[in-house]
């Protein structure tokens, strides 16, 4: 009986946040790791913040679909989630290009770069980035996500 009595109350807890915080209509997840991208999604989709997630594989494919809809703010994201090694274009490539075309993008975007990388260099390198708001280490908790959507 507890045990009903405390999950009744966590779901009336997360409908009261899910209504204070303002929901994500679009989450942009680069990366290429499966794994990462299954459990990532899952997450996001428990808490009920994110209407819509789109997955790239890569930073080219992300890039050309965001030069693409430039100028179509609703089909953009308002948060990016970064890896940093992927193939074709890596996440350093991606910021690098990022950059360039932000100017003509008719929509804020956050990035934020989410690699299993713990390196020290790779955190200085995101930190010292205009485009990259915060460095997360894998794997994206619920509380982490939170954290996120609370920032915008």
């Amino acid at each position: 009986m507890v045990q009903g009595n405390c999950a009744r109350a966590d779901r009336i807890f997360l409908r009261d946040y899910r209504q204070m915080m303002k929901g994500i209509k679009i989450l942009t997840i680069i990366d290429d790791d499966e794994i990462f991208v299954y459990l990532t999604k899952r997450t996001i989709r428990q808490t009920g913040l994110v209407e819509h997630i789109e997955v790239f594989n890569n930073g080219l494919d992300a890039l050309d679909f965001l030069d693409h809809n430039k100028d179509n703010a609703p089909a953009l994201p308002e948060i990016i989630f970064l890896d940093l090694n992927m193939p074709i274009m890596d996440g350093w490539q991606f910021l690098e290009e990022f950059s360039k075309i932000i100017p003509k993008i008719q929509k804020s975007i956050t990035v934020y770069i989410c690699s299993s990388s713990i390196s020290p260099d790779d955190i200085s390198r995101a930190e010292s980035n205009n485009e990259v708001t915060d460095y997360i280490i894998k794997p994206i908790t619920k509380d982490i996500l939170m954290e996120v959507i609370e920032k915008l």
